[in-house]
């Protein structure tokens, strides 16, 4: 009878034993397995590699009026456009001069040959006096011109992971490297 306790005994400690060695390997794979997802979090990267960084700008034109002070020159208008004050002095001077020239019917010829040629000259002379006498103003000027702005508004950055590439908008410009959760980048 012995025997049959030892026996008994024998295959009830078995039975514990068996159950305790099943529930170890499977506490022992629980741990692998909790081991092994720790070690894929662990090897997938901190941080992604910026590869490239290009600025997205934003173009805006606005119409602006520009005005500036300019000199500008004008003839002056004559009080006498029809130059009747040199075409009477010329005349008067030729009529003189014409009357010292010869005696008789010449000389009366002469007289009115110097009245026309005076009067003629004396016209002329007055005109181009005229012509020269300009005044010089400041006058404003003003004029539309279309002003064009550019303003950063954020940049599109190329960056890898691994033999992978793709790409973000970011509002700010990031530096060598992007931070990474869970594999994907931590934008700010």
């Amino acid at each position: 009878m012995k025997m049959n306790n030892v026996l008994t005994l024998s295959t009830g400690t078995l039975v514990l034993l068996s159950v305790f060695n099943l529930s170890a390997c499977s506490n022992s794979d629980q741990q692998d397995e909790k081991e092994t997802n720790a070690g894929v979090q662990k090897n997938q990267p901190e941080f992604a590699e910026v590869v490239k960084i290009e600025e997205v700008v934003k173009k805006s034109e606005t119409p602006k009026e520009v005005c500036k002070d300019v000199p500008v020159t004008q003839k002056v208008q004559p009080k006498d456009d029809k130059q009747i004050a040199g075409t009477v002095t010329g005349a008067a001077i030729g009529g003189v001069l014409g009357n010292q020239i010869g005696g008789g019917k010449g000389k009366t010829l002469a007289t009115v040959a110097g009245v026309v040629a005076g009067g003629v000259t004396g016209n002329k002379v007055q005109e181009n006096a005229q012509n020269k006498k300009t005044t010089t103003t400041m006058q404003r000027k003003c004029e539309t011109v279309t002003e064009t702005r550019e303003e950063i508004v954020g940049y599109e950055v190329t960056y890898r992971i691994g033999d992978r590439e793709a790409k973000v908008q970011m509002k700010e410009k990031p530096g060598k490297q992007i931070p990474l959760k869970d594999g994907k980048p931590v934008l700010p």
